[in-house]
């Protein structure tokens, strides 16, 4: 784990933060396949519940998550380099996103570095990722979803694709992880894509 982001190199910077929803596998796998693929650099953000979710979940402690990411930034470090629109970076995934957090993205009621940098990246017009995880959804919710689609927010259930023949969990993740890679144009093998309905398929009966 690095503090500082390395020089004398030119990478394009992600950041990634998690927060207390189910799914922080998601954040997880996003982090490691930007740094085996080379030429990123990630800055991490964790909440304090992302942080009791991944333990729970994983049996994961901070500096385990920590690891995988160039550069880490305290949830409570309002003054960080992500809290500037004048810090260059292709966007942000919020991976998990919780319904608080995406309510706070909503309202632009920046209270801690993940929704300050979220801030950040839409009012730079930059892409802005929320992987939410709730279900079923309230009204609030809802609204709060259109609220960050209306301002340039990409929201991103993580639903399954069955068409890719998913065998395992990992398989249904990583689908998900290579669909929100695609969005930020990170090069990567890591799914099954459509090819097309196969003719021999038309032909059957229903």
């Amino acid at each position: 784990m690095s503090s500082k982001p390395s020089e004398g190199k030119s990478k394009k910077r992600l950041i990634v933060a998690m927060t207390g929803a189910t799914g922080s596998i998601y954040g997880l796998r996003i982090l490691e396949a930007l740094r085996d693929g080379g030429g990123w650099e990630t800055h991490l953000i964790v909440s304090d519940a992302g942080m009791l979710n991944a333990w729970q979940e994983y049996r994961l402690a901070r500096k385990d998550i920590q690891k995988r990411a160039d550069v880490v930034h305290n949830v409570r470090d309002v003054g960080a380099s992500v809290a500037s629109g004048s810090f260059i970076t292709e966007g942000m995934v919020i991976a998990p996103c919780s319904m608080k957090t995406l309510s706070g993205v909503a309202h632009a009621f920046s209270d801690n570095l993940i929704t300050r940098a979220a801030d950040v990246v839409l009012k730079e017009r930059r892409r802005l990722v929320l992987i939410t995880r709730e279900a079923p959804l309230n009204l609030a919710h809802l609204r709060n979803m259109v609220a960050v689609t209306e301002m340039g927010g990409v929201i991103f259930p993580p639903v399954p694709a069955f068409y890719s023949k998913a065998k395992t969990i990992d398989d249904i993740v990583n689908h998900t992880v290579g669909r929100v890679l695609d969005l930020f144009n990170v090069q990567h093998e890591t799914i099954n894509r459509w090819q097309g309905m196969k003719s021999d398929v038309l032909k059957e009966d229903p």
